[in-house]
């Protein structure tokens, strides 16, 4: 059985990721989706949100399992049997950030990597971007899954008080 895990820390999941993940489920048998859980950082949706809303972005995709995992990816790698990451890449920035990674992991663990190059038409989004576009107000339903928007237009601050 082939295996691949696609990690990240999906705050908020993007279409973007959803594209990569689609794609990297057809060529694996089983792809997991592992959210990195970072106790230092704290992200605009919980572990388990994130995983929810992950879940129901690829719900039509059955060979797609979600997890979550701390420290590092190779040890997680290691105690699932997962010998491949998939990682998706937007620009050169990430290219050289990504590979560096793919030879560090390879070399502790024999742990191979796919880079996905991300569709053109969402190869500009970031959680980043999303999550500040949302936060001022922007639409980015366009950017996420339906689920995801729903849950940034919920979690915006209503503007208090009236007219002065």
């Amino acid at each position: 059985m082939r295996r691949a895990v696609c990690p990240g820390s999906f705050d908020p999941v993007t279409n973007g990721h959803v594209d990569v993940i689609t794609r990297a489920a057809a060529l694996y048998d089983e792809l997991v989706v592992a959210v990195l859980v970072n106790p230092g950082k704290a992200g605009l949706f919980g572990v388990d949100e994130r995983m929810a809303l992950i879940h129901e972005a690829v719900v039509d995709l059955p060979n797609v399992t979600i997890d979550s995992f701390e420290g590092l990816l190779v040890d997680y790698c290691r105690a699932h049997d997962v010998p491949v990451v998939v990682k998706g890449l937007r620009a050169v920035g990430d290219f050289e950030y990504e590979l560096q990674m793919a030879q560090m992991n390879r070399e502790l663990a024999g742990v191979e990597t796919l880079f996905v190059p991300t569709a053109p038409q969402v190869g500009h989004l970031s959680s980043s971007l999303v999550k500040q576009i949302a936060k001022f107000g922007g639409d980015v339903s366009s950017l996420v899954p339906k689920a995801v928007n729903d849950r940034l237009v919920a979690a915006r601050p209503t503007s208090a008080g009236g007219t002065s």
